[in-house]
């Protein structure tokens, strides 16, 4: 993929043909580790057919079924108003975003009738890093990852709660039908601006090999070129509980990275489920805190929940 440009914060409308599942996302996510609880906005949009999905969660260990969630909100084909511009927007599905200055710092607001409201800046500490390899779940589609610091407040059916992380964004413009799911896990972690990473796993493989990823350590970044993840699963729940992350990067040198699920959340996603669980991580010594997003078909799940097949 080429290099990130500033025109990258903006819609690609124009480059997405004539097929109805042409896709564009947005995606923040944010944690209070102490709490245990995390969050995400997600827009969806597809702008061959005039719609916006997605909208917003907050989770704690209290629960992980979206329904009984602190809040989840999941909209499927709200309108999308014209000329909309991605700079500064507010969607239908209630997220609203807002460039600050490009490629760096964003403003994240939502506000749902008294059960949630988000006022968020997030404020990148790397820039963004283009997806660069193939054999991930996110397929053909153009893709990039960002860490950043998440500063604000949140509240959550009239508690107001101070956010200040580090956490993961990122954007994704494609080909996205509703059958496309792959069985994969999108990992990441960080403990601070020099040390963090991403791991993504092959599709539809057992093995927990590297698909692609990055490594930041002592501030230097380079592209993980090996690596599996393994994960220790809570045989009741069928939940990753423990995640294991082994890998090399271009520069020789290696991740070790150790995590503990301290909440989650089941996302279900047109016809795949993920399992999103919020983890403190051991990064090369270091502790952190980030996501492992367990993604699996559901056919697939449930298939593992009824008859044990991994």
């Amino acid at each position: 993929m080429s290099e990130i440009t500033a025109r990258d914060d903006q819609f690609h409308f124009a480059r997405m043909g004539d097929r109805w599942w042409m896709t564009e996302t947005a995606w923040f996510s944010f944690c209070v580790p102490e709490r245990k609880l995390g969050g995400w906005f997600y827009t969806m949009v597809r702008p061959n057919i005039g719609t916006v999905a997605g909208g917003a969660w907050v989770w704690d260990e209290s629960a992980i079924l979206p329904w009984e969630v602190p809040y989840s909100s999941n909209l499927t084909a709200m309108p999308l108003q014209d000329n909309a511009d991605l700079n500064d927007a507010s969607f239908r599905n209630g997220v609203s975003l807002r460039t600050i200055e490009p490629l760096s710092s964003y403003q994240i607001g939502y506000d749902d009738e008294g059960l949630f409201r988000a006022d968020l800046r997030f404020d990148a500490v790397m820039p963004p890093r283009p997806l660069r390899k193939p054999g991930s779940a996110f397929g053909d589609l153009t893709h990039f990852d960002q860490f950043g610091r998440v500063h604000g407040t949140i509240i959550v059916r009239g508690e107001e709660i101070e956010v200040d992380c580090l956490a993961m964004r990122d954007r994704s413009w494609g080909p996205r039908p509703e059958h496309r799911p792959r069985k994969s896990a999108y990992v990441s972690g960080i403990a601070s601006p020099d040390d963090c990473f991403l791991f993504v796993t092959k599709a539809n493989e057992l093995s927990g090999e590297l698909a692609y990823g990055f490594m930041i350590r002592d501030g230097k970044i380079g592209d993980l070129v090996t690596g599996t993840r393994k994960a220790e699963r809570d045989p009741a729940t069928g939940l990753a509980e423990r995640i294991v992350i082994e890998g090399t990067d271009e520069h020789g040198r290696t991740l070790e990275a150790t995590g503990k699920r301290l909440s989650g959340i089941t996302l279900i996603r047109h016809s795949f489920i993920d399992q999103n669980g919020l983890m403190e991580w051991s990064i090369n010594g270091k502790t952190g805190h980030g996501e492992d997003q367990d993604m699996w078909p559901v056919h697939e799940w449930s298939r593992y929940r009824r008859e044990g097949v991994e």
